[in-house]
């Protein structure tokens, strides 16, 4: 099924939902790299085309990956990836760099490792504080200016951090952890992006997996990057099975294309909704490795404009019940910045 394309902020259109790489990078287990290139294109051919990478992921591997979509279907994607972040997801970040200098290296080796010319929509993926965001934003735009990008975006912002950077250049989309889980950014950040004309792409739109009931937190393997996440240990994944059980009371009550609604349909579905009530464009970017969960999520287009006011009262209420932080330390995101 093909979908109207998405209108984030700067004009730039993308597909209603894309595709999160670092699925496809070893953070939560192995991965084979023939079948993460057929997960990807069975990605273009659903109608997902917008793509989401870094730098970092996999220590740039995720953007070699890519590159091999890239060639004969260039123009089918809308390519989004990331700098900043000094490391892997997987062996930890040693560092995060904004200064200008950097920024000119970084979308120089990215650019080479994607193989094209130009990156639609390139990220700061975490703020340096020991650099004024206006430097790294006007070094971002001189990218624009240049031709090697197209359009600028910010992740894990606070909402100040967000209105100070578009003084200096239009932003395309603000990425951060937005989920029926994960909802600090909407007191601060969403309000100032619908303000300010800026898209949303929240990452983790399923928890990580979690939201979907097929995780078991005890027996994630050693080299799982949701060990490191709070939520997720024992004590606190145990508590939080309270919040998929409303998405599994909800999915059970629903229906797409004659089938029972999935959780995961219903975790994208909400966030479309909430999108809608809060008066900004969003476009989730689950990521997986399974084509068939490409089309599962997919179906939550369908399933948007289906939800109830009790079944929305029941989703918006689990986030209530989470136990657990979103990230091992609150300053890494823009909650604990605010």
């Amino acid at each position: 099924m093909m979908a109207a394309p998405v209108r984030l902020g700067d004009g730039f259109d993308v597909s209603p939902l894309g595709f999160g790489g670092m699925a496809l990078t070893p953070v939560y287990g192995d991965v084979d790299p023939a079948e993460a290139l057929k997960t990807l294109h069975h990605a273009v051919d659903a109608g997902v085309s917008f793509i989401d990478t870094a730098d970092i992921y996999g220590g740039g591997s995720n953007e070699e990956l890519i590159a091999r979509l890239l060639k004969g279907r260039r123009d089918e994607v809308q390519l989004a990836t990331k700098f900043g972040l000094v490391g892997t997801p997987g062996t930890g970040y040693t560092d995060v760099r904004g200064d200008a200098a950097y920024v000119r290296q970084a979308v120089d080796r990215s650019l080479q490792r994607l193989g094209t010319d130009a990156i639609d929509l390139y990220y700061m993926h975490r703020r340096d504080l020991r650099v004024p965001i206006v430097e790294t934003v006007e070094a971002m735009a001189e990218l624009v200016q240049a031709g090697k990008v197209r359009h600028l975006g910010l992740s894990e912002v606070t909402a100040e951090e967000l209105r100070e950077a578009s003084s200096i250049h239009p932003i395309a989309a603000v990425q951060s952890e937005w989920s029926i889980w994960s909802r600090d950014v909407e007191r601060n950040v969403v309000p100032a992006a619908a303000e300010l004309g800026v898209g949303f792409v929240p990452y983790s739109p399923l928890g990580r997996g979690f939201l979907t009931g097929t995780v078991d937190a005890s027996k994630l393997g050693s080299n799982d990057f949701r060990r490191n996440i709070p939520r997720f240990a024992q004590d606190a994944a145990g508590a939080n099975q309270a919040v998929v059980a409303a998405v599994q009371a909800v999915a059970a009550e629903l229906t797409v294309a004659g089938k029972p609604a999935t959780p995961a349909q219903v975790a994208l579905a909400w966030l479309l909704a909430k999108g809608r009530t809060l008066g900004l464009p969003v476009v989730p970017i689950p990521g997986t490795r399974k084509a068939a969960r490409i089309d599962e999520n997919w179906g939550a287009l369908a399933l948007a404009l289906d939800f109830t006011p009790a079944q929305l009262e029941t989703l918006d209420a689990a986030a209530d019940a989470v136990v657990g932080s979103r990230s091992a330390d609150p300053n890494w995101v823009s909650q604990g910045r605010e």
